[in-house]
């Protein structure tokens, strides 16, 4: 190799590097396996580390000022997604995200875009994913990372696929569903987003573990596993190996359905352990 190409090929070398380090420093290794995946902290996001709940409509911001003075400081939120069961949220606006945030309350957002071709739940099979699983879930991520933004949520901030339970058992269907996630999953880290999934521990935690370990590539940054036995424990989880998504990578919705009251206001809620990326609101 003469002296100018091999100044070209050096030149090239180091340009690649660059590009790696830039692409790592936004969201962690753009396709590497959650294992690999490093403390998020460093990576910009902000972790929220206590207890939160989620609930169909977004509550007012009354209702959460009442809630202060429960332990709770974490909120899921439905903001977006084909597959919303409650698709008008009539109190989400920008001035409600910046209310919440002024109060010191974090935001989970969750995206319930199109679900896995053998769901369990048939109030879902009408937004099944379609014949083009990864473009559909490109399209989709695209979609997540737009509404996101038009809520004042900044780069770094998480956003959580919801995925219903599904029979992963069925080879072709998980082949599917997995294809859609991780296209998903492509597209909301290209734009600086930590792409997080939400599913039953037995359902889609379990088959995204069962990747991981196979070494699939596109998987997400942060698991919010669905397992309502009562524990709000965020190790100990029977389908996760102990080295997987963590540290500050893993939200329990540990209780579901159930109604609390704090404050004189009453709410139908999920109860969740929270240990991950939260919203970072402008």
């Amino acid at each position: 190799m003469n002296r100018g190409k091999k100044s070209r090929w050096m030149f090239m070398g180091w340009a690649a590097s660059l590009i790696a380090v830039l692409v790592t420093s936004i969201s962690g290794p753009a396709s590497a396996s959650a294992e690999a995946l490093p403390d998020p902290r460093p990576l910009g996001a902000k972790v929220f580390q206590g207890w939160g709940f989620d609930t169909c409509h977004a509550p007012t911001l009354a209702a959460l000022r009442a809630w202060n003075v429960s332990r709770y400081r974490a909120v899921g939120v439905y903001y977006a997604g084909r597959g919303r069961a409650c698709p008008s949220q009539p109190n989400l606006s920008v001035s409600w995200m910046r209310g919440v945030k002024s109060m010191g309350w974090h935001v989970l957002p969750i995206f319930v875009g199109s679900q896995s071709p053998c769901v369990r739940n048939k109030n879902k099979r009408h937004v099944a994913i379609g014949s083009t699983p990864w473009a559909q879930g490109r399209k989709e991520g695209k979609d997540a990372v737009a509404r996101a933004k038009a809520l004042a949520m900044k780069k770094r901030s998480a956003l959580y696929l919801d995925m219903e339970a599904y029979d992963q058992g069925k080879a072709s269907c998980a082949a599917t569903t997995l294809s859609f996630i991780r296209g998903w999953n492509r597209e909301v880290r290209s734009h600086g987003f930590f792409p997080g999934f939400y599913s039953s521990a037995e359902s889609g935690v379990r088959h995204l573990e069962k990747s991981r370990k196979a070494g699939v590539r596109d998987l997400p940054s942060v698991m919010w596993f669905a397992r309502w036995n009562g524990k709000a424990a965020l190790a100990g989880e029977p389908v996760l190996a102990k080295t997987a998504w963590h540290p500050h990578r893993r939200i329990h919705q540990y209780v579901g359905n159930v109604k609390e009251k704090h404050g004189g206001r009453t709410l139908q809620i999920d109860r969740n352990k929270v240990d991950a990326p939260v919203a970072i609101i402008s």
